[in-house]
């Protein structure tokens, strides 16, 4: 969303992190695409009885390389861009991922001149191979990092760029903003237009995102659904743009503003797993 560098992009292919911030209600309602629905009808439950999984890394070891090609992630988005107050390094031994007992660890820290350096897994490279898919269910089980500064993110970019990047941000958690987490849709235009909508999901209240959760998001031709812990949380009607094989991306950002001063160091994210399913 917002504290997006985009040095590395083209203006119409911003893909993620534009110039919108979660929380802030009055922006994303005046940019939203007004096209968010009440929930209850049949769809909204999640039945992965009805689904067959096409897509699995427990993380019991990890494959991945800074741009591919031959493993399952790379290191950077796929367009090489950063966002936010920390940049995404390659891997390097432990840093900035090390998978231990089934589960992976994203760490974000400060390097010796002071610089906040983090992790970032794509599943497809630059020239689109890897893994991505049209319609199904995607789903991250994580515990999260809290406190000010931290910004984790699991989420969806359509493969094909050329005239919109189609987002899915199934979940973002600002540490600066606790009890909450922010769902949204963008579609942002080669031309300029940005359509969007999103929901806040109230359910730290309860829960805490250092505990492990999981979320989700189910695609069908007609609605983005979002789940949390497999429950049905909010839902939006689905663009053409989103009609199309999306990849996943996961992270651990770090907000790039005063708070990022104050950001445990290190952070760390873990990831338990992170699945995909396709309707039978």
């Amino acid at each position: 969303m917002d504290h997006a560098s985009f040095k590395h992009m083209r203006p119409w292919s911003i893909g993620r992190r534009g110039f919108l911030r979660a929380g802030l209600g009055a922006t994303l309602a005046l940019l939203g695409s007004g096209v968010a629905v009440q929930a209850g009808d049949t769809g909204d439950a999640l039945d992965l009885s009805q689904m067959t999984q096409t897509f699995e890394d427990n993380f019991d070891s990890l494959s991945v390389s800074p741009w591919g090609p031959g493993t399952r992630w790379i290191a950077h988005t796929p367009w090489n861009g950063d966002f936010g107050g920390a940049h995404f390094t390659d891997p390097k031994g432990d840093f900035p991922f090390k998978t231990e007992d089934g589960m992976l660890r994203i760490t974000a820290a400060r390097n010796a001149k002071g610089i906040w350096q983090s992790g970032l897994l794509a599943s497809v490279d630059a020239k689109g191979n890897g893994f991505s898919q049209e319609y199904g269910y995607f789903e991250m089980r994580a515990r999260l990092p809290d406190g000010p500064g931290v910004w984790p993110a699991f989420w969806l970019i359509g493969k094909d760029r050329s005239k919109a990047t189609a987002e899915i941000d199934v979940i973002e958690y600002y540490g600066d903003k606790p009890g909450a987490y922010s769902a949204t849709v963008h579609v942002w235009h080669r031309n300029g237009k940005h359509d969007s909508d999103f929901s806040r999901i109230n359910v730290f209240g309860d829960a805490s995102p250092t505990d492990m959760h999981t979320y989700g998001v189910k695609i069908d031709t007609d609605f983005i659904r979002m789940y949390f812990d497999g429950k049905f949380v909010w839902k939006t009607k689905v663009l053409p743009e989103h009609r199309q094989p999306m990849y996943i991306l996961l992270n651990l950002g770090i907000v790039d503003s005063i708070t990022k001063m104050v950001a445990a160091d290190p952070s760390f994210m873990f990831v338990d797993y992170v699945r995909a399913y396709q309707f039978k």
